[in-house]
């Protein structure tokens, strides 16, 4: 390990502030954007009556679709690996904190998983408005059927790119302008990935745009909690073993 991936000590505080205003900021506009109304007003853009003339797209289905989850899987296999074996950058964290982004982004998905096994919204494909049976729900109307098939809330192919935000965590807590600058190419990365995964299934109607943004959400908040005690766990082996 170099001193520049360290995790930050408990007198320091900046990089565990910048990471708490970057998560605020980003759920205030991810809140004005839900009861802004225009989740449906974008669908209403893309498709009518007669349905999402995109949602069979090959290129959008076969391979920003199929192919891109199968791509998300290696990559989560080869970060996998590098928690015993690392290569490049990862050489550069130590093995607690490759088990980090590793724990991020496996809770990230088993989160996204969850919620949307449990979720009542569905998809927009699936509304009357687009020559589907179901009627439009809030998700924020826990609880209240749509005549759907639901469990369409968040956006989970968005996450097979959203969930590795986790990965930029280490560099983005270090102390380091020039560490920090690595975490944020490496975030950029990841959202703007998630970003096109999650367009690509706004246009075939699988999904309204704020589906992306929460899964975006949610796979940081909990990352960020899950940075957080990783620091602390390192601070307490550091306790016992100076």
């Amino acid at each position: 390990m170099t001193p520049a991936t360290a995790y930050a000590t408990p007198g320091d505080l900046s990089p565990s502030r910048r990471l708490g205003q970057f998560t605020w900021v980003t759920l205030m506009c991810l809140l004005a954007w839900d009861f802004s109304g225009l989740d449906r007003t974008v669908m209403h853009w893309i498709a009518d009556g007669s349905g999402f003339g995109l949602r069979d797209n090959w290129w959008m289905e076969e391979i920003l679709h199929t192919r891109a989850k199968q791509l998300a899987i290696w990559v989560y296999l080869g970060l996998l690996v590098m928690v015993w074996w690392p290569q490049g950058a990862m050489r550069q964290l130590t093995r607690l904190q490759r088990s980090e982004i590793m724990t991020g982004i496996t809770l990230g998905l088993i989160t996204i998983s969850t919620l949307k096994r449990f979720s009542l919204t569905s998809c927009p494909w699936d509304l009357q408005d687009f020559g589907g049976a179901a009627s439009y729900v809030s998700h924020w109307h826990w609880g209240v059927l749509d005549g759907g098939a639901g469990h369409c809330f968040p956006g989970g192919h968005a996450s097979s790119a959203l969930a590795f935000v986790g990965l930029a965590l280490p560099w983005l807590g270090s102390g380091l302008a020039a560490q920090r600058a690595l975490g944020r190419r490496i975030l950029v990365g990841v959202l703007v990935t998630g970003l096109v995964l999650g367009l690509t299934q706004t246009l075939r109607g699988a999904h309204y745009p704020s589906h992306t943004f929460w899964t975006g959400f949610i796979c940081w908040a909990v990352a960020v909690a899950n940075h957080l005690l990783f620091g602390w766990l390192a601070h307490q082996r550091q306790s016992r073993h100076p």
